[in-house]
């Protein structure tokens, strides 16, 4: 019986099938109809992010962003689910992690008493220590200091470890290349875990910034520039380049990869006065007791946090895995000044995204100067929609900003930060313009989320070049007092930090005498 109604059934399913392709058809054609009219395209968001995610690259480029783009207004560029490529939740962990702080603080705070754990036999991790000290140039040996340090990494927050290993596969193979080229151990790339918890925004107190944490001026000796728009100690690839670099020199000083995380931490200087105290030993562990108290704590944490993601799988992590990787982005050399707005509006990638894939622009926005590379590292299935569509897209966004009532901070070269103790009285607006910032620079610099601020409290601030010599309230020359030294008088006078004294006054020393005139600003 089934048998006779089966070629019916096919032959209803066919008729079926033809009259929606001839509908479908028919919708698209009356869609081109409509744009020769020279009227924009109105696709509904789904077909739309279907063209231009499809395989079939001249069908995609048959609805260019310019059909879109009418009237500085933008049509069915709304979020989908190819153009989200972490969701909400993993954004979160991302951009609102407070893991930077937490390996910071356990750092100078790392407990070495016995820690119970026995889920990890002492025998099986000194096992598990040979095997990673035979297969990496670090000295992986078992001592009873290391093993409460893993323990109590094991211990405490294991959701934590488990986001670092989920950034990790972006991160990594970025690290993995840079190390490579520089013929560094594979293994330095758990560095950025203890240095910044793959934090790329991550500031220290003390204004070391980025994933591979360079203070102001051994970024600038490395080539990483800051500006009020950009700070290219955030740039994963740039920083890392400097990193290799700059581990690849500690090296050829110390010929030991223990001592160059030694030296990488608190300076090549500490690392030969702690050889000198311990009586010229050169294994790390010997010359602990005479380290600073953080790079105490340094490479103990690095060599638990690499024995924690060896051994992951063995306890019971299970990271989430992010939907992109950093093979599946690319980069474009941008050609006009560029907001993250703009740039998410005609690609459909959310501006979380854009940040997370364009750290070091601190302001959203991308800059021109003529001379200047600037990049944007877009997902690869947007970065061919960009790359198409280019002139479109800059006219837009020259269009937005015609029409655009706030104005952004002009490019300047930033200065050696200071740090700005807030005053009874103090407002953002004051402290803006007395050192020749923006609001939303000091607000973006300390990552202030309102405009409140309390007595006392200490601001990262990069001032403008000669911006306490357009400063009227300042003074312009200083008379030395008894008591005084360079650092108290630069305390005095916000703006102004030793260095530039010593600059303005041809200073080869610090030494100081009651009555000296002190010039604090030129002209």
């Amino acid at each position: 019986m089934m048998r006779k109604f089966l070629p019916f059934l096919m032959l209803l399913m066919s008729v079926a099938v033809f009259a929606q392709d001839k509908k479908t058809e028919a919708k698209y054609v009356k869609g081109q109809e409509k744009g020769e009219n020279g009227d924009t395209i109105r696709l509904p968001e789904q077909d739309f992010f279907l063209l231009i995610d499809n395989d079939d690259v001249e069908l995609a480029n048959n609805v260019p962003v310019h059909k879109i783009i009418k009237d500085s207004l933008v049509f069915a560029l709304l979020d989908d689910p190819g153009a989200a490529m972490i969701d909400s939740l993993w954004q979160k962990e991302l951009f609102q992690s407070s893991l930077y702080m937490d390996f910071k603080d356990s750092l100078l705070n790392q407990e070495y008493n016995e820690v119970v754990f026995d889920e990890l036999p002492t025998d099986t991790l000194k096992l598990r220590l040979e095997r990673l000290n035979a297969k990496t140039p670090f000295n992986i040996e078992y001592n009873p200091l290391l093993e409460n340090v893993i323990k109590s990494y094991l211990k405490r927050n294991k959701k934590g470890m488990e986001r670092l290993m989920a950034l990790s596969t972006y991160y990594f193979p970025l690290f993995e290349q840079k190390l490579d080229t520089y013929n560094i151990p594979l293994e330095i790339k758990y560095l950025a875990i203890v240095e910044s918890a793959l934090n790329p925004r991550a500031r220290s107190r003390v204004g070391a910034t980025g994933l591979w944490q360079f203070m102001f001026a051994t970024g600038k000796m490395h080539g990483l520039d800051v500006s009020s728009y950009v700070d290219e100690r955030m740039d994963p690839v740039m920083s890392t380049e400097a990193a290799a670099e700059y581990l690849s020199t500690l090296y050829r000083v110390f010929e030991d990869w223990d001592l160059v995380l030694a030296s990488y931490n608190s300076g090549p200087g500490n690392v030969s006065k702690a050889i000198r105290r311990s009586g010229g030993s050169t294994n790390y562990w010997n010359l602990r007791p005479y380290l600073p108290r953080e790079t105490a704590g340094y490479v103990p944490a690095f060599l638990a946090t690499m024995y924690i993601f060896e051994y992951a799988e063995e306890h019971g992590f299970q990271p989430p895995h992010p939907r992109t990787t950093y093979f599946e982005t690319d980069t474009i050399h941008t050609k006009k000044k560029l907001t993250f707005e703009q740039i998410s509006e005609v690609t459909g990638v959310e501006k979380e995204m854009l940040q997370f894939l364009n750290p070091s622009y601190k302001l959203d926005v991308i800059p021109y100067i003529e001379g200047e590379k600037y990049s944007l590292r877009l997902p690869r299935n947007r970065s061919g929609l960009f790359v198409n569509n280019e002139a479109a897209i800059y006219g837009y966004a020259e269009a937005l900003e015609e029409k655009k009532e706030e104005i952004l901070p002009k490019l300047v070269e930033a200065t050696e930060p200071i740090r700005y103790r807030v005053r009874k009285g103090d407002y953002l607006g004051r402290i803006a313009e007395r050192h020749g910032v923006g609001v939303s620079q000091i607000k973006q610099w300390n990552n202030l989320r309102s405009n409140n601020l309390r007595v006392g409290q200490r601001l990262t601030i990069y001032p403008q070049k000669n911006a306490t010599a357009n400063n009227n309230s300042s003074p312009r020359i200083y008379t030395v007092k008894h008591g005084d030294s360079l650092w108290s008088i630069s305390k005095k006078f916000p703006g102004v930090t030793v260095q530039q004294i010593k600059s303005l006054n041809n200073m080869n020393s610090n030494r100081l005498r009651p009555g000296m005139k002190l010039k604090l600003s030129d002209g």
